[in-house]
């Protein structure tokens, strides 16, 4: 940049008030405005050329060219800057989407952990409550269990009775049929 000549050519005209205006769309700073301004007299241009010749419009040609390639060199450093810029804005919002998503899949993580686990916990629960009515009833069987051989005892105990009284009735009328015969 600004080593070589520009291949770019532009003209120059003066308006009334001695302004320079620029054509085909070249912007200049108002140092190089002032600059050309300078350069100029008050007589007219065509004086001045003839004065100084080719050579200043030579070095005139050649400031501007190097003006020129300094303030295309400063735009194009804008222009990275700004590409720059946006480019780490681009990447903060990926980053912060990557963040998102990486959150959001922990969250979901989390979550499906704590629902497996509530499960676990209100399964084994219920594990717990039926176990607790199987032992109730287990505890009611032998509740039955032991009431039916309390009676079965009791009966066989009120038979065992009977059996004696009338087992003893029998020996005590066997025994005096025996000491009455043999008296």
């Amino acid at each position: 940049m600004g080593g070589g000549g520009s291949t770019r050519r532009v003209t120059f005209e003066a308006d009334e008030n001695e302004n320079i205006t620029v054509v085909k769309g070249v912007r200049l700073s108002d140092s190089v405005i002032d600059r050309m301004k300078e350069s100029s007299s008050p007589g007219g241009r065509a004086q001045q050329r003839s004065a100084s010749g080719a050579a200043n419009d030579e070095e005139l040609k050649k400031r501007i060219a190097e003006e020129l390639a300094l303030e295309r060199a400063r735009r194009d450093s804008e222009a990275q800057k700004r590409r720059l810029k946006q480019e780490q804005m681009y990447a903060r919002d990926e980053i912060g989407k990557i963040l998102d998503r990486e959150r959001i899949s922990s969250n979901e993580h989390l979550t499906r952990a704590i629902l497996r686990e509530r499960a676990a916990t209100e399964e084994e629960r219920q594990k717990a409550e039926r176990f607790a009515r199987q032992l109730e009833e287990k505890d009611r069987e032998l509740k039955k269990h032991d009431a039916y051989y309390k009676e079965q005892l009791a009966r066989l105990e009120e038979r065992s009775a009977q059996f004696y009284k009338v087992t003893t009735e029998q020996y005590q009328k066997a025994a005096d049929e025996v000491s009455a015969r043999f008296k």
